[in-house]
């Protein structure tokens, strides 16, 4: 039988308790909202406000001052791959009504998981970081405030984003697809206003290599676009919102598909889903194709020096488009960075909540994870580079998302009908080890130099 709860207002909450006959006669199925904003703005637009954060402007702008178009598809292909693990992450969520750091918790060792916990928190630190610093240059290019000062600023505007959240999470939802599609228009903007010949930029699209470099910066790119904090959150974003719990003798891998009467209702759900990030990580994608083409097609070769930091980018593009370009971009780096950290807050409570089933108040969690970030600011160090370095320590965390998220996804007594199909298995296992090879590649380079 499945039955509705009374869920949260913009959320849905559905549970199988009971085989084909345990219906009522007479009694209604179950069904899903339905509607344009239900289905296209939901959690995956949380998630993908991630893709578009100050490492990615730093690492897409890099690459086309650098090397032009060169690396677009690098860019593209990262972003599918993203796609897919985003997709993965949310129908766990969606199967099992917990989070990835939940589902760990349940399924493996003490020691495992405090080692899990560790390493995601060490991410989120570091998103943080990247997030913070970026929104302070922004407000520096902007204001002229002290780095160290825009950085405190960033964080007390994160603070006050995150009521919206507990309020409903619907709203907090509809914020981040609000920035998303600002940023979008802010590049599209930039890049067909700039003036420069678009043309070239399909040259990027053939795969190719220019030498050690470029394969560290393509690095950089997979590295800043698969996020491994956003798909521990994807899961619990999902779970929260559309709840299954799988009956073992309704829903179970060995149950006969034809003794379901629920499944209609279980696809539908998960065309939801698919929808979802599809749109939203669509999104993200051209946010950041807009970004590096536009940088490709206004620097290289015209202005190399775009490539050393944000601010001479801002520079370039007030010198070579107008003061118009630089504020949009200034404005686009400060919704990046704003975003960026109030969703890296929403992961952190999520790791510490699902791996140790414990939480801290959210004004401690806000001061312990930007700490770093100020003391960065403050010292002086490049803000630049410490973007950059950043990325670089969250390639690390990578791996221990992706495994275990794969491992679970192909396990049928955790997903049910819900178990990836093996070609989804081998596509995600391929996925991982390209992300994981680019990334390793980026670290020997970088020890290496």
């Amino acid at each position: 039988m499945a039955t509705e709860s009374t869920p949260a207002r913009g959320q849905v909450h559905l549970t199988l308790t009971g085989g084909p006959r345990g219906r009522t006669p007479g009694e209604r199925r179950p069904r899903l909202r339905s509607g344009l904003s239900y289905s296209l703005l939901g959690p995956s637009f949380v998630a993908a406000i991630a893709y578009v954060d100050p490492g990615n402007f730093a690492t897409n702008i890099q690459a086309g001052a650098t090397y032009g178009p060169l690396l677009l598809w690098v860019l593209i292909t990262a972003n599918v791959v993203a796609m897919l693990l985003q997709y993965l992450s949310a129908k766990l969520g969606v199967a099992t009504g917990k989070s990835l750091p939940e589902l760990c918790r349940a399924r493996y060792r003490r020691s495992v998981v405090w080692g899990l916990w560790a390493q995601a928190e060490a991410v989120v630190v570091m998103t943080d970081l990247a997030e913070v610093v970026g929104g302070a240059i922004a407000l520096h290019l902007l204001f002229g405030l002290p780095l160290w000062l825009g950085g405190l600023v960033v964080g007390a505007v994160s603070l006050l984003l995150m009521p919206m959240r507990g309020r409903g999470r619907r709203r907090f939802e509809v914020l981040m697809a609000a920035g998303l599609t600002c940023l979008l228009g802010l590049f599209l903007g930039q890049l067909f206003g700039g003036g420069a010949p678009l043309a070239p930029a399909a040259d990027g699209l053939v795969p190719g290599l220019s030498g050690t470099e470029s394969l560290v910066l393509a690095g950089g790119i997979v590295g800043a676009t698969v996020m491994p904090h956003v798909i521990y959150l994807h899961s619990a974003l999902t779970g929260d919102r559309y709840s299954l719990s799988l009956a073992p003798d309704s829903a179970g891998p060995d149950q006969n598909p034809g003794h379901d009467p629920d499944r209609p209702l279980r696809r539908r759900l998960l065309r939801h889903v698919r929808t979802d990030v599809l749109v939203a990580m669509i999104l993200a994608g051209a946010v950041n194709v807009a970004l590096l083409v536009s940088a490709a097609t206004l620097f290289h070769p015209g202005a190399p020096e775009a490539a050393h930091s944000l601010g001479a980018a801002h520079d370039a593009y007030g010198r070579l488009v107008g003061s118009a370009a630089a504020l949009a971009f200034a404005l686009a780096l400060l919704v990046s960075g704003l975003a960026g950290t109030s969703v890296g807050m929403y992961a952190g409570e999520v790791v510490m909540g699902g791996f140790l089933g414990r939480r801290i108040p959210v004004l401690l969690r806000r001061l312990l994870t930007m700490t770093p970030a100020i003391v960065v600011l403050a010292a002086g160090a490049g803000p630049t580079q410490s973007l950059v370095l950043s990325q670089i320590i969250l390639s690390f965390g990578i791996p221990f998302a992706l495994v275990p998220l794969v491992l679970l996804t192909r396990d049928g007594a955790v997903m049910g009908r819900w178990v990836n199909r093996r070609v989804t298995t081998y596509c995600a296992w391929m996925a991982s080890v390209l992300v994981v090879a680019l990334n390793v590649a980026l670290l020997a380079s970088v020890f290496v130099d």
